[in-house]
């Protein structure tokens, strides 16, 4: 797998996502104020740079590992020191009456330091194998989510990007909608005022206007909310938006078969293994468990040091000062056992090993799952393919009725209402190409992901001869569409 990109390209190098922190106070700091067009491979470097989620997961990952670390300090002795006066310091006097009837007072003045060291290694620890092998598999676990989070970033964005460039595309046919329709008005109007047409076929061409003036305020909306929701993706600047600068086109064809993807997903996700990991966490926490009620042996060597000086004395006799120091080394074997913790050690025993049973379910669950969504994304990959086929079929008929249909109304054969349904139609069709390239992108980058292959042929550049074949008859042949989604493209599609 393709590693994240850790800096932006040079293109794109002042879209570096905001500060963590950073928010805005002012209605200028979030006025849009560039529009950046952006192509699939520049917005997949900026979602692996930029994106706040895959940080806060790679954080995960290294919280993981710091997790490990700590763990590991189990199989290191430890060293301790203490004081338990650094410096002491005792002052004060005390009195007392005998029965004869004497009294006898004494004064205090003493200093004392009195510190320690104390070094201990466990040589025998039942806990300390299974938390530091739960520590690593969590640790790996972690790795591996993190590789999850950015296959589905890298998704996403890829995604997101061809929504874009589907709302780019349904704004354009909007705004043609909205200049055949204009033409149209214009048509039934002159043929009103001139006596030939009637105030309904002004009306129904006055309709379709308004229908197609909505189609492209609702494209409008669209194309902004999926700039937005691209820009959010991205973590840009606050003031910069993201536009498609590459068109609509296939990306090419999934050569894999079924049984192929769905074998190959199996040996490649990740999911899987987070499962198994699950699996020997549980199984970990519960030998951890156990260890609690185990015997454990330390062995220790200590070191005491104490220094005092000062004394006491009565009235009667000044007090005398009294002073020496003192140095104890000792060692030795520790030995603990908790013979019996009113059962919570099995309790918990049992509960790491129920779960470990529940990961395994888990496990033939999203086995299951993965074989679904492969199977679910190929066949709507083939879905989509026909239906490029059909709707671009769809979109030359329609073109080509729509061109028939004016003619017929310019010489007086039909109606309005037949120009106007014949627009209808070519507007829908065109939506419908439209929508069915960006599905079958976003399907083909999808089997991608699920099944970790990279077996998509790139669509060939179509390209003409400019110098006519010899030979070549004048009669004009339909073309026959060919089955490769590559190669089933309306005239005019981009590749």
């Amino acid at each position: 797998m393709k590693p994240a990109a850790t800096q932006l390209a040079p293109a794109i190098r002042d879209l570096g996502s905001p500060e963590l922190l950073a928010l805005p106070t002012k209605a200028e700091m979030v006025r849009i104020q560039e529009l950046r067009p952006l192509g699939l491979a520049e917005v997949t470097n900026l979602a692996e740079v930029n994106n706040p989620n895959l940080k806060a997961i790679a954080s995960q990952v290294d919280q993981a590992k710091s997790n490990l670390r700590a763990q590991l300090a189990l199989w290191y002795p430890t060293l301790s020191v203490q004081a338990a006066t650094l410096p002491g310091y005792t002052y004060g006097k005390s009195s007392a009456d005998f029965a004869g009837g004497g009294s006898s007072q004494t004064n205090i003045a003493k200093r004392a330091v009195a510190a320690g060291a104390l070094l201990e290694y466990a040589l025998i620890n039942p806990q300390r194998v299974p938390l530091v092998a739960a520590a690593r598999d969590q640790y790996e676990r972690a790795k591996y989510g993190y590789l999850v989070s950015l296959r589905e970033l890298r998704l996403q964005a890829a995604q997101a990007y061809f929504d874009l460039q589907q709302s780019d595309d349904e704004v354009r046919i909007g705004q043609e909608s909205v200049r055949a329709s204009l033409v149209s008005l214009r048509d039934a109007r002159a043929r009103f005022q001139a006596g030939v047409a009637t105030k309904l076929e002004v009306l129904q061409a006055e309709t379709q206007l308004a229908r197609d003036q909505q189609l492209l305020a609702n494209s409008l909306a669209a194309q902004s909310i999926a700039r937005r929701s691209l820009a959010a993706l991205l973590d840009l600047p606050f003031g910069v938006t993201p536009t498609a600068k590459e068109p609509a086109r296939v990306l090419g064809v999934w050569n894999a078969s079924l049984s192929e993807s769905i074998v190959a997903a199996y040996s490649f996700r990740e999911e899987l293994d987070q499962a198994i990991l699950d699996i020997s966490i549980s199984n970990s926490q519960a030998n951890a468990a156990l260890g609690g009620v185990q015997p454990i042996l330390k062995i220790f060597t200590g070191a005491d040091y104490a220094q005092f000086n000062g004394g006491q004395g009565n009235q009667s006799s000044q007090t005398s000062p009294v002073s020496g120091d003192q140095y104890t080394n000792s060692y030795g074997l520790k030995f603990s056992w908790s013979i019996f913790d009113g059962g919570a050690a099995a309790a918990q025993f049992r509960k790491s090993k129920q779960q470990a049973q529940e990961g395994r379910y888990k496990f033939s669950q999203r086995r299951d799952q993965i074989r679904q969504e492969v199977e679910t994304s190929f066949y709507e990959l083939q879905k989509n393919n026909r239906n490029i086929i059909t709707t671009s079929r769809e979109v030359i008929s329609a073109r080509e009725s729509l061109r028939l249909a004016r003619l017929r109304f310019q010489a007086g054969v039909t109606t309005q209402r037949e120009v106007v349904d014949t627009q209808r139609d070519l507007t829908q069709a065109e939506v419908r190409y439209s929508s069915s390239i960006s599905d079958y992108n976003k399907r083909l980058v999808e089997i991608s992901r699920r099944t970790g292959l990279n077996q998509v042929s790139g669509c060939a550049v179509q390209s003409l001869s400019a110098v006519k074949p010899a030979g070549v008859s004048d009669v004009p042949v339909d073309p026959t569409p060919l089955i490769p989604a590559c190669r089933a493209a309306a005239p005019g599609a981009v590749f």
